[in-house]
């Protein structure tokens, strides 16, 4: 028995532990393909070499889904730490070099991935070109269930988030602001839920973070939005209010600096409105070189 999981640790490949946890969460060969890059025979043939490796069977098919047998969930638990402890491991060398490499992948909302972030990436940029940092956007609970997964390194994502395993690190106070068309029916300095509850609302989403502490604004005061419009993107608000289709509710920051459009006025909301920005981690995760800049970075921005 020695002898054959002695055999098993020195030929276990990640590339193909990677391939099989990733059939896993996609549901299929050809999905985690497209994610990889590779071909759907490529990735066939890795899971193949796998089982043929451990000896046993790790995938089975349930109608059109690919799902993991016994023994693939119980090898699946273990496929997150085997790639944390490599990573750490790379990660220990290359603090010995003289900058920050490897690869941090970061989750976080549209609005601050379009107006927050791309200063602090310019600047890591310039001063860690070997460090490549991972980008993707999406909402706040698929967020925070990729951060527990180990499926992605951090998060900046909208509290309230956490759990158990995680940490969230407050970094930035973004109050709401009313937007409307500045040569339109002017907008007071500062609106209420009641000035605006008349007025054609185009709103985000009600799957979205932000939709729910607009809705909870206005229950606040005892009023239900009836939006004329529901959009998942801020860009996409910004424009049916300038082109004079109703009038929005946005994070401030997506109005300020380059996010300023010429033909929107802001108003102020009273009772004031705002969301916390915050870095979301696991509490067990080895911390390497490159996420430390990366979080720092960010916390540093976020104060600024």
């Amino acid at each position: 028995m020695q002898t054959i999981r002695n055999s098993l640790e020195k030929n276990l490949n990640l590339d193909q532990l990677r391939s099989f946890a990733l059939v896993v969460e996609a549901g299929s060969f050809s999905a985690a393909a497209d994610r990889l890059g590779l071909t759907q025979p490529a990735v066939s043939l890795q899971v193949k070499l796998l089982e043929r490796r451990l000896g046993v069977r790790l995938i089975e098919r349930v109608g059109k889904r690919a799902r993991p047998t016994v023994a693939g969930l119980a090898l699946l638990q273990h496929v997150s730490q085997i790639e944390s402890a490599v990573e750490a491991a790379i990660d220990a060398v290359a603090d010995h070099a003289a900058g920050a490499t490897g690869r941090v992948r970061l989750g976080c909302g549209a609005t601050a991935c379009l107006y927050f972030l791309p200063p602090v990436l310019r600047a890591l940029r310039a001063q860690f070109p070997a460090l490549s940092i991972v980008v993707s956007t999406g909402n706040t609970d698929d967020y925070v269930r990729k951060v527990e997964e180990n499926t992605i390194d951090l998060a900046l994502v909208t509290l309230p988030a956490g759990g158990r395993s995680l940490v969230a690190t407050p970094v930035r106070d973004d109050e709401f602001v009313a937007i409307g068309r500045g040569d339109g029916a002017p907008l007071k300095a500062r609106v209420s839920p009641a000035d605006l509850m008349p007025l054609p609302l185009v709103l985000f989403e009600p799957a979205a973070n932000t939709r729910k502490l607009i809705d909870r604004w206005f229950a606040a005061a005892g009023l239900t939005p009836r939006p004329v419009m529901e959009l998942g993107s801020v860009e996409a608000i910004k424009e049916m209010v300038a082109a004079g289709l109703g009038y929005g509710i946005v994070p401030g920051m997506s109005m300020a600096g380059r996010g300023a459009h010429p033909d929107l006025k802001a108003s102020r909301l009273s009772p004031r409105m705002h969301r916390t920005l915050a870095l979301v981690t696991r509490r067990d995760k080895p911390v390497s070189k490159g996420m430390r800049i990366l979080f720092d970075a960010v916390v540093s921005a976020g104060k600024g």
